[in-house]
């Protein structure tokens, strides 16, 4: 997975892939071509490396020449081609190869073509690295097709996004599965797992508790369960390397989700970068982390009804709750500045009943 200016590309043809369709056309070409002193036409700026690998491989005389053309803006075509880099050569009577990096609606061979009839060119073949049928809309033949693809936008192997990625010797593809992942937080007593219930259920989002987590891999003797039960015996913190791993092992469980709640992580900074280095691997990135916001003295009174009915000792002590709050403070006040910075920080309101709540928070995932 590579990531170029704000969009995730994941692999698509490998290397071998590519240069077993560079063999093949080049051995077509030379059939062809071989002795007829060619022209190889050249089409900028994508094509270079394909050209290059093509021009290399023939064994006969040959000539070479460049235009430059352009008719895609980001990742969609316009419609328009745009010659940047006019051809200056005569070329009447010569036999001409054009050299395409991916032909997809045919815009660009057909003004090439027409350009080159007037030209007065004795034959005129097209060799492209990628060909994409369903979107291609003319009638022109393609004559070397190293191989055909589905209409995904691609970068790497001469192709790029917005100037990046043409050095890249492997193909990679957009991604084009865009998770919603949310920091989910709440101060004790503020229904952030009852909020977190509805959410994953709403969008179709993986809840990764954190507590659950842990829970999971001590109680079946994981090698990280095992790992962190170690630490936590001798009264130890456990690793952020750790929490990461199981984390990281729970995103992989899911991978086709469409994105996840991540409850009670991160709760330091370092856990939060090391948490968007882990969702950059994947593909992906923290969405925005979003806080439930309820006054302490609400939350108190909310803790001590609970306490009434849980049999939880820390629901039934007012200091111990006020505690409770104070290290929640103390930790996201931290978080807040860093999401902040990043523009990914959502306070909501808190107050209210539980379809209220529910509500100003959808507000805010549906922006997302």
């Amino acid at each position: 997975m590579i990531k170029l200016h704000e969009l995730y590309f994941e692999k698509y043809i490998h290397a071998p892939v590519i240069e077993e369709a560079i063999d093949r056309v080049a051995g077509q070409i030379n059939a062809e071509f071989g002795d007829k002193n060619p022209i190889f036409l050249v089409i900028l700026n994508g094509a270079f490396k394909f050209a290059s690998d093509v021009i290399s491989r023939f064994k006969g005389d040959c000539e070479v020449e460049f235009m430059k053309l352009s008719s895609y803006d980001g990742t969609e075509t316009t419609g328009n081609v745009v010659v940047q880099l006019p051809l200056e050569v005569d070329l009447e009577d010569r036999h001409v190869v054009i050299i395409e990096d991916v032909v997809d609606s045919g815009n660009t061979i057909e003004m090439l073509l027409t350009s080159l009839v007037h030209s007065g060119v004795a034959r005129c073949h097209i060799a492209s690295l990628f060909f994409k049928p369903k979107s291609y809309t003319k009638e022109y033949k393609i004559h070397y097709v190293g191989m055909e693809i589905e209409n995904d936008f691609i970068v790497g192997y001469g192709l790029d996004y917005n100037g990046l990625g043409r050095n890249l010797n492997e193909v990679y593809k957009l991604k084009s599965n865009i998770m919603t992942n949310l920091v989910l937080f709440g101060p004790p007593g503020a229904g952030k797992g009852t909020q977190a219930s509805i959410l994953k259920e709403e969008y179709n989002l993986v809840h990764i508790s954190t507590g659950d987590v842990f829970r999971y891999n001590i109680k079946n003797a994981t090698e990280l369960g095992t790992l962190a039960k170690s630490y936590m015996d001798k009264g130890q913190l456990v690793p952020d390397e750790v929490t990461i791993k199981m984390l990281s092992a729970e995103v992989d469980k899911n991978a086709d989700a469409k994105g996840f709640i991540f409850d009670g992580f991160p709760r330091t900074t370092a856990q939060a970068e090391a948490l968007d280095v882990l969702l950059e691997e994947k593909g992906t990135q923290v969405s925005a982390m979003v806080a439930l916001e309820v006054d302490d003295e609400v939350l108190v009174q909310r803790l001590l009804e609970r306490g009434k009915t849980s049999g939880r000792k820390d629901d039934a002590n007012e200091q111990v709750i006020r505690d409770r709050i104070k290290v929640y403070y103390n930790e996201t006040s931290i978080l807040k500045g860093y999401y902040q910075e990043q523009d990914k920080y959502h306070g909501v309101d808190g107050i209210g009943d539980i379809d209220q709540i529910t509500a100003r928070l959808r507000q805010v995932i549906d922006k997302l």
